[in-house]
């Protein structure tokens, strides 16, 4: 008796022949077995997209990186950044797909972000600009991104000092649109603009300079919007923030005022205004 095997190989039966030298000749018989199929790998589901108005407990250096794994924390007990925005970012553009973390989606988010603060605290661009309330954004992880999230997320937090996020207890929507909510976030100075001890903070923080209007320098650009020159942007502000500070002084003879232009970095980074300042006895 001679038996012969044939093997199937990556397929789910096996067949095997069986037959012999002498005696009367048989059909082939086939004998299948079943071998177990593997078990489907399902993706997991993209993360949810954040919400509007949660509320997150970020450090400094957490505040201003790309992407946020934090979960969100109670606003009413302390808290360092508020979600004022979401959104979808466009991943596809000219029929490609876009990686997450590439210049062009994150100058998205860079764009879209600002604009939207102002009217998330109830504030006109000036108030806002005399704040130190300032927008942040976070996307994605590149996992995440893989794994279906399109979304963008935009925070507001207040920067005070040096690279310290300060603490807020309060929902931070329409922040800005009472006077008590405007004195509570303005921008104060630790000494005169310009000089060496000089450092932004709150109005609620030791302070002895406070910044008092805004010089919109956007004129000065010309047809392209460049950088005037320092001269330029300099000279456009010194008459009228001297009449401000003068304007709200004791002594109309007796008064000091600052100014504060922006540089070309800054007029690049769109700060194409500037801070008029002045001493405040608070």
């Amino acid at each position: 008796m001679r038996r012969l095997a044939v093997l199937a190989v990556a397929t789910t039966a096996v067949l095997t022949l069986v037959g012999c030298d002498s005696g009367d000749q048989k059909e082939p018989v086939a004998e299948e077995t079943t071998s177990a199929m593997p078990t489907p790998v399902v993706a997991a589901p993209p993360p949810p997209a954040p919400l509007v108005g949660a509320c997150y407990r970020l450090s400094y250096d957490e505040a201003l990186a790309p992407t946020s794994g934090d979960r969100p924390a109670s606003c009413a007990k302390g808290h360092t950044s508020q979600t004022f925005a979401v959104g979808r970012l466009d991943l596809v553009t000219n029929g490609h797909l876009l990686a997450v973390d590439s210049d062009s989606v994150q100058k998205q988010v860079a764009h879209r972000c600002p604009t939207q603060l102002a009217s998330y605290l109830g504030a006109t661009q000036a108030q806002l600009r005399l704040s130190l309330l300032r927008p942040v954004w976070f996307t994605p992880t590149v996992d995440e991104a893989g794994a279906g999230a399109a979304w963008y997320r935009c925070d507001v937090i207040a920067v005070t000092g040096d690279k310290t996020v300060a603490r807020i207890d309060h929902n931070l929507a329409g922040a800005l649109k009472k006077p008590g909510g405007r004195t509570e976030f303005a921008m104060c100075g630790t000494a005169q603009p310009g000089t060496k001890e000089f450092s932004r903070v709150l109005c609620r923080e030791d302070h002895t300079w406070k910044a008092i209007s805004v010089i919109d320098l956007a004129d000065q650009a010309g047809k392209k919007g460049a950088y005037p020159g320092e001269d330029a942007v300099r000279n456009a502000g010194q008459d009228r923030c001297q009449e401000a500070a003068r304007a709200i002084a004791s002594d109309a003879l007796d008064y000091e005022w600052g100014y504060e232009w922006p540089t070309e970095d800054q007029w690049d980074a769109g700060q194409t205004y500037g801070r008029c300042w002045s001493p405040d006895p608070a």
